[in-house]
């Protein structure tokens, strides 16, 4: 089944191949310049630091729905060994295997493809069983920095939590815009906040999962005419699920990755830190969220702080 007409009308108006070069791999990303850092600084006024991630665990978020994505198995590989003979300084070490996008993270801009090409012009192909991604790896970006800007959704629209139904507007994102009282703006890292992980937080992942409020299909225009850098959220699937267009499945995924070049992130815990923008009184902040360089990743683990 091939992509409908409308999507691919959205993707030319919001496609960015080109823009910062032919051998470009980092997209939207290339709009946090020195400047936008420095005026990133400038946003923090109590120092006050607040955490984005959930918890590296066994019994985590995943359900078993997307294959092969696994919660973190954590393994001890040497406990109190003393290596260099009885007595000596003695070591512990252990090792981890997971998905990389199994918990809070990054999808890179190699993460999906459509029409067989990725960001830029990329063939798809490119990505290999072990090479992994080529190009648009998660170790491209190096590192993110910049001013982060949190449109709590939710709370503007009067609730705790959006409805499982909800598809996010651009009209949505305006009116969260208008709450937080700061215009979204080139470079800047837009957190979205429906509520929905709350399930998660009350040990009901399987209702976190699906469905799911999320992101429509018509907001990558939006971010787009913004020049947002980046857009991350506290839902499972980033975009809402089941999809507002019967049979097409993450067409937001493929508008941000493979068009705009725009990294996204998932499973971003924004709870406390909405009730810490509302008690300071500003939902703008200095927001730390680096990628683990894993070469030729197509995503990675982040543990993302917002100071404020």
């Amino acid at each position: 089944m091939s992509l409908p007409a409308e999507f691919h009308e959205i993707a030319k108006r919001v496609n960015n191949w080109g823009r910062w070069g032919a051998d470009d791999e980092i997209g939207t990303l290339n709009l946090i310049t020195d400047e936008v850092v420095r005026e990133a600084a400038a946003s923090v006024r109590t120092g006050r630091r607040v955490p984005l991630a959930l918890p590296l665990r066994r019994d985590g978020v995943q359900t078993g729905m997307i294959p092969g994505r696994v919660d973190p198995l954590h393994t001890m590989v040497q406990i109190n060994q003393e290596l260099f003979g009885a007595g000596t300084i003695a070591c512990s070490d252990d090792a981890v295997t997971m998905g990389l996008q199994a918990a809070t993270h990054w999808d890179a801009l190699s993460h999906v493809s459509h029409s067989g090409r990725l960001y830029n012009g990329r063939p798809a192909d490119t990505i290999t069983a072990h090479g992994g991604a080529e190009f648009n790896g998660i170790d491209k970006p190096g590192h993110i920095v910049s001013r982060g800007v949190l449109l709590d959704v939710a709370r503007a629209l009067g609730v705790e939590r959006l409805d499982s139904g909800h598809a996010v507007t651009p009209e949505d994102l305006e009116a969260a815009e208008e709450l937080a009282g700061a215009k979204v703006g080139p470079g800047d890292i837009v957190l979205v906040r429906t509520g929905q992980i709350q399930l998660l937080l009350a040990g009901d992942k399987h209702g976190y999962a699906f469905p799911s409020p999320g992101l429509s299909v018509r907001t990558p225009e939006w971010f787009h005419a913004r020049d947002v850098a980046a857009v991350a959220n506290d839902t499972l699937t980033f975009e809402i699920f089941p999809p507002e267009m019967e049979d097409l499945w993450l067409p937001v995924h493929g508008l941000h990755l493979v068009e705009m070049g725009m990294l996204q992130g998932q499973n971003w815990n924004l709870e406390k830190l909405s009730t810490a923008c509302g008690e300071v009184g500003g939902f703008t902040f200095l927001l730390s969220a680096m990628p683990e360089p894993f070469t030729g990743g197509t995503g990675t683990p982040v543990a993302p702080v917002a100071i404020l």
